[in-house]
């Protein structure tokens, strides 16, 4: 069974998703301290269930994966390639091998297809190895815990494009509601044309890593992997698919569609990490 979310509009969803009756989450006291949803701190009677089970998903998540996280080669490697005053995590702000490109002039690179997908069509599903699987219309995913974030795009064949204004939800928050079970590991996106490319956990729930509904407050456009696409700062840009259809959750690695095709198969920038 996919569990579905009622909403009534963004930011303040009225109920939550409802749980099998198997997993049916017992009524709580009032809880005697604030959780902590998005960039939003709430507190005793104004805590929804949902924002509840996000917070208990999330902290779940970083006890199992904060220790790896942390120790990502784009938060920890002490010798990183690259130039100009540290980024937002701590290394060189332009990686090695990148030319400078700008908003305005971002490339736009696919498989020769762009699927036209309308937002009243848009839909998630999550599934895989997890407790609670996802099935999520556009509204729905809005309907989630929205954040702002400036971050970098590098692109594997050479350019990178420096403080973009992303908008959307956390990779982590719908990760914290479908619920990994103990044996996942990693993730596979995979998009409207038939792109997938994998991810570990670790990295997919990092605090920058969003499925972006808007960049600079516009819509995310079509081209560019609208109306929803992920993003990885910290990783090469192909680690995150355009125009995401299905967030699959794996107990092992598997490689995506350019990973079986040569490409790095973790694509970390400041390594020069672009092939096996």
């Amino acid at each position: 069974m996919l569990y579905q979310l009622s909403y009534s509009r963004v930011w303040r969803p009225r109920s939550a998703l409802k749980p099998r009756a198997s997993q049916e989450v017992p009524p709580r006291q009032e809880p005697s301290r604030a959780l902590h949803v998005g960039s939003r701190v709430r507190y005793g009677s104004e805590v929804t269930d949902l924002e509840r089970r996000i917070a208990e998903g999330v902290a779940e998540l970083r006890a199992r994966f904060g220790e790896k996280l942390r120790a990502t080669p784009s938060l920890t490697d002490t010798a990183p390639q690259g130039t100009g005053e540290l980024n937002r995590h701590g290394m060189p702000k332009v990686p090695v091998g990148q030319a400078l490109s700008t908003i305005s002039r971002w490339p736009v690179l696919d498989l020769g297809q762009t699927p036209e997908v309308s937002r009243e069509k848009w839909r998630l599903e999550v599934d895989g190895a997890v407790g609670a699987p996802l099935s999520l219309s556009f509204a729905e995913l809005m309907a989630l815990p929205q954040v702002e974030v400036d971050a970098d795009f590098h692109c594997v064949t050479g350019w990178s494009v420096l403080d973009m204004r992303l908008s959307g939800v956390r990779l982590e928050t719908v990760l914290a509601l479908a619920r990994p079970t103990a044996e996942a590991t990693h993730v596979m996106t995979h998009a409207y044309d038939g792109y997938s490319t994998n991810l570990p956990i670790e990295e997919a729930i990092k605090e920058d890593v969003l499925l972006v509904v808007a960049i600079g407050g516009d819509p995310l456009p079509t081209e560019h992997g609208g109306p929803v696409r992920i993003v990885v700062p910290q990783l090469y840009a192909w680690k995150g698919a355009k125009w995401l259809k299905r967030i699959e959750v794996m107990t092992h690695d598997r490689r995506g569609y350019w990973e079986i095709r040569g490409y790095s198969n973790t694509g970390y920038p400041w390594r020069d990490d672009r092939n096996w």
